[in-house]
């Protein structure tokens, strides 16, 4: 019974391994990137594509384990949540209300060590970010955030909530 159910699973393995997600790589050009609306320094550039890029732009650079099931499912859970927070090849199609938004949860976010994942950095030990990586890049996020200040009214940066259930 044990020699089948070892088969068994050795089998379910083996198949899974035909079956991969979609690849988050674009040759496409990445025309709504933050780029395109703000300046984004070397210093930031670098620190995006070694921390955040993998998860939150349309171009994953995959390492070997990705091509291993269930491992590849896992991963393309966490990149499309990232890009579902915040992408930064979309960043410049969001209105200006979700994008001075995301810059302030991109903010809070690296202030409470909570970006990048642990699960992340633990693998790529390169991501973790120093506290003057850290500073360099909530300065950027504030940095346009005032630009933006500056460029909209103060009540188009205010996110829309949804209309709220009649009260009883």
């Amino acid at each position: 019974m044990k020699k089948k159910f070892l088969l068994l699973l050795l089998v379910v393995f083996v198949a899974i391994q035909f079956i991969h997600p979609e690849r988050n790589e674009s040759a496409k050009p990445q025309t709504a990137d933050i780029s395109t609306i703000y300046k984004v320094p070397v210093d930031v550039s670098n620190i995006l594509n070694k921390a955040c890029n993998d998860c939150h732009s349309n171009n994953t650079i995959y390492p070997w384990y990705a091509n291993v099931q269930p491992v590849a499912w896992w991963l393309n859970n966490h990149i499309q949540e990232g890009k579902g927070e915040i992408n930064f090849n979309e960043f410049a199609s969001y209105a200006p209300a979700k994008q001075y938004h995301k810059l302030e949860e991109f903010k809070k976010q690296i202030d409470e060590d909570e970006m990048p994942l642990s699960s992340y950095t633990l693998i790529h030990t390169n991501a973790k970010l120093t506290d003057s990586e850290k500073k360099i890049l909530t300065n950027w996020s504030e940095d346009i955030r005032n630009q933006m200040k500056a460029k909209y009214p103060a009540d188009s940066l205010v996110m829309k909530r949804g209309p709220r259930p009649p009260e009883e």
